[in-house]
Order: C-alpha cells, then sequence, then structure tokens
C-alpha cells in the first residue's frame, strides 16, 4: 500500500479539548479513528479516550496482518467499548456514563470500510468532488430524511446539535456501516469532528482536498475553521488520507518498508489544561477495562460453542 496521512485538532473556543483522534497500519491493512466526547455530559473526553484506544488495540490484537471480518470487526468492537464506558462509570461511581461520538475506517485490499455512531464524518473525495459521506445520526438530519424540514433550516433548526446515537449511556450504540467504497489513486479520505464540518461551506472542505500535501489539507481545514469560530464554536479535529502516490505527494508511506508484524501508530497528544475535568483514569486501566470485556465475551462465545 501507498498513502500519505495526516491528522490535526485545535480546542478553540472551548475551555478544553474532548476531541480525541488516531491512526495505525501495518504491511496490509490501515485503521483511522476520531471520537468526540459529548460536552453535554461529564467526562466525554473520557469515553472518547476509551473508544479511540480501544479500536487501535483491538487492530493490533485481531490484524495479522488483515482483518478476517471488517464490517464485523468495527461492529463489535464499538458495542465492546460501550460496555468498558459503562464499566468505567461503575468502578468511579459516576452519577451518569460518559458519552462520544465516533468514526472509524478500515482499509485492507484497497477497500474502505466504515462505521459511525453519532455525527463525527467520514468523506471520500474524488478529484475534489465529495464521492461518499456518513449521514449523521442528528435530530435535524432525521428530519430532513422524512421530509420534515428542508436543507436550508438544518444550521438555524432549535436542535440542531441534538444527537440520538452515541457511544456510552443507557442505550447501546446502533452502529451504522457504510457499504465498501473501492479507493482509486488520489481518493482522500476525510474524517472530522462537527467543530470542522459545521463551520465551514462543504464546496470549502472539498477544495482542500486537493492540496499537495494531505498535511496542507489538514492544516487548512483547522486554520479556516478556527477562524470562523472564533465567537462560538466546538473543538476541532481532522484526520485525512491520500491513497497512492502522487508524484507531488512530499510525504508518500509504503508499508512495503514496513517488517511483516509490526505497526505504526500516531495518537493525537491532547494538550490538558487546569480546566479539563479530572477523572483518576490511567492508561493502564483503561486496558484493564478492555481485556476484561474481551476476555467475558470470549468466555461467553466458548459457552455458547
Amino acid at each position: 500500500m501507498k498513502f500519505s496521512i495526516a491528522q490535526g485538532s485545535r480546542q478553540g473556543p472551548r475551555t478544553y479539548n474532548q476531541d480525541r483522534l488516531a491512526y495505525t497500519y501495518n504491511r496490509q491493512a490501515i485503521l483511522m479513528v476520531l471520537a468526540d466526547g459529548m460536552g453535554g455530559h461529564l467526562h466525554g473526553e473520557v469515553a472518547a479516550d476509551i473508544v479511540v484506544k480501544g479500536m487501535i488495540e483491538a487492530f493490533h490484537r485481531e490484524a495479522t496482518p488483515l482483518i478476517g471480518h471488517p464490517a464485523q470487526f468495527l461492529r463489535t468492537h464499538i458495542q465492546q467499548l460501550h460496555t468498558v464506558i459503562e464499566r468505567v462509570k461503575q468502578q468511579k461511581n459516576l452519577h451518569e456514563s460518559p458519552r462520544t461520538t465516533v468514526v472509524v475506517t478500515l482499509i485492507q485490499h484497497n477497500l474502505l470500510f466504515c462505521a459511525h455512531v453519532g455525527d463525527s464524518r467520514c468523506y471520500v473525495y474524488r478529484n475534489g468532488l465529495s464521492a461518499f459521506q456518513t449521514q449523521d445520526h442528528s435530530v435535524v438530519q432525521s428530519l430532513l430524511r422524512e421530509g420534515k424540514i428542508s436543507e436550508t433550516e438544518l444550521n438555524t433548526h432549535p436542535h440542531r446539535n441534538k444527537i440520538y446515537n452515541c457511544v456510552g449511556g443507557d442505550h447501546a450504540p446502533e452502529v451504522e456501516l457504510s457499504d465498501p467504497i473501492a479507493l482509486i489513486e488520489g481518493d482522500v479520505v476525510l474524517l472530522c469532528s462537527d467543530g470542522v464540518w459545521n463551520a465551514l461551506p462543504e464546496l470549502t472542505m472539498a477544495q482542500h482536498t486537493l492540496a499537495a500535501d494531505v498535511s496542507d489539507t489538514v492544516h487548512r481545514l483547522l486554520d479556516d475553521a478556527e477562524a470562523a469560530s472564533l465567537q462560538g464554536g466546538d473543538n476541532m479535529s481532522t484526520v485525512a488520507l491520500q491513497w497512492g502516490d502522487r508524484q507531488h505527494a512530499r510525504f508518500t508511506i509504503s508499508t512495503l518498508d514496513l517488517p511483516i508484524d509490526g505497526n505504526t501508530t500516531m495518537i493525537n497528544q491532547v494538550k490538558l489544561n487546569a480546566d479539563t475535568p479530572a477523572l483518576d483514569l490511567t492508561d493502564a486501566e483503561i486496558e484493564r477495562a478492555i481485556a476484561e470485556i474481551h476476555e467475558a465475551l470470549g468466555k461467553t462465545r466458548q459457552i455458547l460453542k
């Protein structure tokens, strides 16, 4: 595989950053994941952290080097991580569950598999035009699909920021799986939180995918979203991948250079500040909670056999 990839996040006008994002790849598969912790609930950043780290850990464990059943892998692990969040709620005696959106993609054999919960989005751009876009699990998108509001009402509707589907909370998430997409040379896969797509016109986003390199795409998207959000907005995060080996791409990755059993992982490091609500939850505790759920589910499968 040959591709270029970059990611970035900005706090924006919010008190702290609840977005989490990462990517990882081996010789034959790539996983990108972005989670937007829900600010209306306590410790949304913890839910986002659990989801991102959990998906990365699952990829490292099961991509040997390919994932056997990509769609099942994405759905199963998002649902498992919902259970992990609920376990953390109990362990930490929280009065409510942390909650987050998530969008995650898996690429192997030139095919893109995508799963999402909430309103963090995946786009595929081809020659500067949108070839694919996930549909938000939001109140306004539901009203639009039912024909109860028009496109022009989306940005002004009083419930425009409400979503009905998330990871964490009283109900298990409904994981939406998109049909596999065959990628071609030059395609740009873009994951972003609503702080990006809600701040920018669709045409601006599409134009930025024509940049010389995806690192430029990421910087331009975040710069424009931040400039548009000075008076109000959200955290802004995006992961972008350009498929193939364009001659002008500066940092094309060839996975043939990787060891057979190796993974390369980049987790975006979010800067914490004094206003970030503290929850005494270490990476080791997250990993242990994930392992416990995985072990319990493994035992259940053995019993069912």
